[in-house]
């Protein structure tokens, strides 16, 4: 595959994760007042989709690993066009839950083989550059994602929203079959023994370099999760921003993000991965401290939560390609198995995030700006921290 076509498809693989997240979002309120929900019940669309999300990493990364990633992708994509026909034709809360909860699972499959691709193709530092270029293309399907959904839930109905998802994975779905070809440099027989599987997690998981870069790209999209699963309701319930304007300040968000990539690209060559994020980390202590002290004076608003959090995202584009790369790095014969466990530790770091809001959301912007306040510190932290003493993916 050229190049140019291997980013064409991690931007695919990668952005579904965006727009299954957030095309839906703008909807959230609508979907959860037609079904009669709770508020804790809306959530669980989102942190059970999550948790589906990490826990099926952890089963396909050693099945990529085994049969490679094409089987998987295919199985994957397909599973997850069934699932979200099926979140459209859902009659109950429970019924969309469950779909949500098996298209996060298929979900799991395509984002995962697309961080293990990367490591398939290129050592860790190119490697980084090559994924913030496909997550690049993430933050252009992220940007469209939220005025369309916001656009058509209000001209169809949040069911139409949600059926743009099986458009979506189905077209990806078609691209693969058609062009895609294997990266597996070598396929591992043994990768699925459970005393071989055990040793890989084992070697892994006593990884001082995963866990620092684990650590970044736990904490950077656990902010990340905390604006999706509270903003509908900040913005469109409490603030009165219609859905469509809701759809535009997301979208804005991820434009953020998108410059946030390019200028991950524009750092690396000149400050290598440790140096890059220990820089970007100044962005994320700035917003986050804004954000959490403008919480304490009562200053809930658009303009003071979306412009430090602007800021938050900016550093956002950096630590996602950097910290993502750098856990795989050192793996390059178990690709698969890494991504997946890096993947599952964002999925459940989300998942207790997103339980946590449940429970705490008492109807004013308070949890949102408290929550990324929270993170921010965390991101801070693992980047001045452990990143740089540890965070060497060629050793």
């Amino acid at each position: 595959m050229s190049p140019a076509l291997t980013v064409l498809f991690l931007a695919l693989l990668l952005g579904l994760q965006p727009i299954t997240t957030d095309l839906y979002l703008p909807a959230l309120p609508a979907l959860t007042a037609g079904f009669g929900a709770t508020l804790p019940q809306a959530q669980l669309t989102l942190t059970a989709l999550l948790l589906a999300f990490g826990v099926a990493q952890l089963v396909c990364g050693p099945i990529s690993d085994r049969w490679g990633r094409r089987p998987v992708l295919l199985w994957g994509l397909s599973i997850y066009v069934v699932a979200s026909v099926a979140s459209t034709l859902a009659p109950s809360m429970a019924w969309l839950i469950a779909a949500r909860t098996l298209q996060g699972a298929a979900m799991g499959a395509a984002v995962m083989c697309a961080r293990a691709i990367v490591r398939d193709l290129y050592r860790p530092v190119e490697g980084a550059r090559v994924m913030s270029k496909g997550l690049t293309g993430l933050g252009v399907i992220a940007a469209l994602s939220g005025p369309l959904g916001g656009l058509l839930t209000d001209v169809a109905g949040w069911r139409a929203a949600l059926l743009v998802l099986a458009v979506f994975g189905a077209a990806t779905l078609a691209l693969i079959v058609w062009r895609f070809e294997e990266t597996v440099p070598q396929k591992n027989p043994l990768a699925l023994q459970p005393a071989t599987l055990l040793a890989t997690w084992r070697r892994i998981l006593s990884h001082r370099t995963f866990w620092a870069w684990s650590a970044l790209s736990a904490g950077s999209y656990g902010g990340l999760f905390t604006v999706l699963a509270t903003s509908p309701f900040v913005f469109i319930d409490l603030l009165g921003v219609s859905r469509w304007g809701y759809g535009l300040i997301m979208a804005s968000v991820s434009f953020t993000y998108l410059a946030g990539t390019v200028l991950c690209r524009w750092l690396l060559p000149r400050y290598g991965l440790q140096r890059t994020v220990a820089l970007a980390a100044r962005f994320t202590l700035t917003g986050g401290t804004l954000m959490g002290v403008f919480g304490l004076l009562g200053w809930h608003n658009g303009w003071t939560i979306m412009g430090p959090f602007y800021l938050f995202m900016l550093a956002h584009g950096v630590h996602q390609p950097c910290s993502q790369s750098g856990a795989v790095g050192p793996f390059p014969q178990s690709a698969g198995a890494a991504s997946a466990l890096n993947g599952f530790g964002m999925a459940l770091v989300s998942f207790l995030m997103g339980s946590v809001l449940g429970v705490i959301m008492d109807g004013t912007a308070r949890p949102l700006l408290y929550g990324v306040w929270f993170w921010s510190v965390l991101i801070v932290l693992a980047a001045w921290t452990v990143v740089q003493k540890h965070g060497n993916p060629e050793h």
